[in-house]
């Protein structure tokens, strides 16, 4: 198979572009939030006002010798950055190091009264708890007696919609949850993720079901839900004999999951009445006898594409039968973060990619591979460019 010759990675120097807006719009805007979440006291009020300083008009500081990844960072170019302006370094790169900053701010990795405090939980459970999530759940009862195929297809298409569901995007375009999404997505190769995944056999007592799918979920509250209902309907109907949930090992992106955040998620889903309560059971039996396992390796949380994952994770994804890429950051590193010509492959540009790979993203960022050209013509002709950023057009890309 072709591999997709190198482009230079996006930065966040250019001024007007999306990245730049984000480094210098969003951050600030979130280390405001986040400081008035909670009552911090004066030491880490100083260490975010430090922050903000820095991320907007300093350079790059390095981390604290004394840091327990202070190692891994620098494997990461953290050397190869320190002393650059935020602006000057790859973008993946700058909004990684952001968050791992952000959290020794807030004192998360201690020794203090803050560690291991979440500084991004109030917002989470707030969504988690929202009216619109309770809607999405009861709709679940009127699913329950569709065919499976029927069901498997609505639970897809919940949980690649469900990523409009981004904390972090919405602070910086508040309108977006406002406004319709288009019903066509601008790649779907659904029907080659499902030829993948084939039915174990209509006998539930057949025995377990071969296979192993991986999802790297992306954010937690309102689009981590459906990303479980999906995992769910995998095992009960027997597209795989286990699920594993790849999520963050620290709090990340503003909304992205960790496993507090799956069992804040089971949780909800359980005490949510009716078909919601019975998934959540399910899920919650799954999670104790190993059918479903949660995941929280160090490189979920890496500045770096999946070009460079380690080896023990190459081996993980090259055993399953599927690995189910989830959001628009997870793309960016699936892909690399680069602005391909849109009518690049997909599958050259996942190439290297151990196993079968699909990706589920609504856009919201300038990367993107797999169209084709009457496809791209036809968005520039009816949006510019907007297309690419908005959050109101989405994909499904598999390479087997």
């Amino acid at each position: 198979m072709p591999h997709a010759a190198p482009l230079p990675v996006i930065l966040g120097n250019e001024p007007g572009s999306f990245p730049h807006s984000v480094l210098a719009e969003r951050h600030p805007a979130i280390i405001r939030q986040v400081r008035d979440a909670f009552p911090y006291g004066p030491d880490l009020h100083r260490g975010l006002d430090a922050l903000l300083a820095a991320c907007t008009d300093g350079v790059i500081d390095p981390l604290p010798a004394d840091a327990h990844d202070h190692d891994r960072w620098r494997d990461w170019d953290l050397d190869a950055h320190t002393g650059r302006s935020w602006f000057d370094v790859p973008w993946l790169w700058s909004e990684s190091y952001f968050y791992r900053r952000l959290l020794d701010a807030v004192g998360y990795f201690g020794p203090g009264s803050w560690q291991g405090i979440d500084p991004f939980r109030p917002f989470k459970l707030a969504e988690l708890e929202a009216p619109e999530t309770d809607e999405e759940l009861a709709a679940l009862d009127a699913l329950e007696g569709r065919p499976a195929d029927e069901q498997a297809r609505a639970l897809l298409h919940g949980s690649l919609w469900g990523n409009r569901a981004d904390l972090g995007f919405r602070l910086s375009d508040a309108a977006a949850e406002q406004r319709a999404a288009v019903p066509a997505l601008v790649a779907d190769d659904s029907e080659r993720l499902w030829e993948l995944l084939p039915h174990a056999g209509a006998d539930a007592g057949a025995g377990p079901a071969a296979g192993t799918v991986c999802l790297v979920a992306d954010n937690a509250g309102r689009e981590l839900v459906p990303d479980l209902l999906l995992a769910a309907h995998l095992l009960a109907h027997r597209r795989c004999g286990r699920v594993v949930l790849h999520v963050k090992p620290y709090p990340y992106y503003v909304s992205d999951a960790t496993t507090a955040d799956v069992v804040d998620a089971v949780r909800k889903l359980s005490r949510a009445g009716g078909a919601a309560a019975d998934h959540g059971r399910r899920l919650w039996r799954a999670m104790a006898d190993g059918t479903l396992t949660v995941r929280a390796h160090s490189f979920s949380a890496a500045p770096l594409p999946y070009a460079r994952m380690p080896d023990d994770l190459r081996a993980e994804f090259a055993a399953a039968t599927l690995t189910i890429v989830k959001g628009d950051l997870n793309y960016r590193r699936l892909v690399g973060d680069s602005r391909w010509p849109p009518t690049t492959p997909f599958a050259d540009v996942t190439a290297y990619f151990p196993g079968p790979v699909a990706a589920l993203r609504t856009l919201k960022s300038d990367v993107i591979t797999g169209l084709d050209a009457g496809t791209e013509a036809a968005l520039v002709a009816a949006e510019g460019q907007r297309w690419r950023t908005g959050g109101t057009h989405a994909l499904i890309q598999v390479r087997a």
